[in-house]
């Protein structure tokens, strides 16, 4: 029978090894968030003015991220020819999803953005670089940021998938303890990707209200799904900018 005790103190026990998957854990979630986003803010901003592009895009995305990821983790090492049990192929696997999620992400932001906005800018004699990044990227940042919150997440989640091919951080006390009939272990793993799941959230929630101070000035009950509404919140301090610039 599995016998059953407190995960917490088998975790302070055992803490060297596990701060170390921990911090693995970490490194193959962070990574591939920012790889996402380095690819698909500057992408999704060249695409957007190009509808069938754009379309023939979402449709490619849509496709890649229905690929199950136990059998991206193993079809990478063929792609880009690194070995079976590289964390290489965690990253670029996590990146793929990522850049798909928040490239999708991208395009539902700038739908949002106000057409007077847009107008203006060009009235003033904005060039489409200059818009793009002096009016579109601003308006963009509240619902990306919430693509990456979700984004963060799940990369977080996915990170432990890679335990079956021996590279997932905390999904190693998943396999270990399973192995060894030992729940503690288990429990311990769950409990920490859990955790850091949520601060991870939090940060990326934090960072965005950082990102966005119109939105802190119109009130501080905001919500995580406010966020799909951004443009409103954001077009009268665009449009100010915008008219300074006039």
């Amino acid at each position: 029978m599995m016998r059953i005790s407190l995960p917490g103190l088998w975790a302070i026990q055992n803490w060297s090894s596990v701060s170390e998957l921990l911090v693995q854990h970490i490194w193959l979630a962070v990574v591939p968030t920012i790889v996402g986003l380095a690819i698909a803010v500057p992408l999704g901003l060249l695409l957007y003015d190009s509808p069938k592009v754009r379309s023939v895009v979402t449709v490619v995305v849509s496709a890649i991220y229905t690929i199950p990821s136990l059998a991206l983790f193993l079809l990478i090492p063929g792609i880009i020819g690194t070995q079976i049990l590289s964390p290489v192929n965690v990253v670029v696997a996590l990146s793929l999803y990522s850049t798909c999620l928040l490239l999708r992400s991208v395009f539902q932001s700038l739908d949002n953005v106000p057409a007077d906005v847009l107008d203006a800018g060009t009235a003033i004699g904005f060039s489409r670089l200059q818009r793009k990044l002096r009016i579109d990227l601003p308006l963009v940042i509240p619902v990306l940021t919430a693509g990456v919150r979700v984004v963060v997440v799940t990369n977080v989640s996915l990170v432990s998938v890679g335990a079956v091919i021996g590279i997932g951080g905390l999904g190693q006390l998943f396999t270990s303890g399973y192995q060894r009939n030992f729940p503690e272990e288990i429990m311990t793993g769950i409990i920490l990707t859990v955790i850091l799941a949520a601060i991870a959230d939090r940060i990326i929630a934090v960072l965005g209200r950082a990102l966005t101070p119109w939105r802190s000035s119109q009130g501080s009950g905001a919500r995580p799904s406010e966020a799909a509404e951004p443009a409103a919140n954001a077009a009268d301090a665009v449009s100010d900018l915008v008219n300074l610039e006039a």
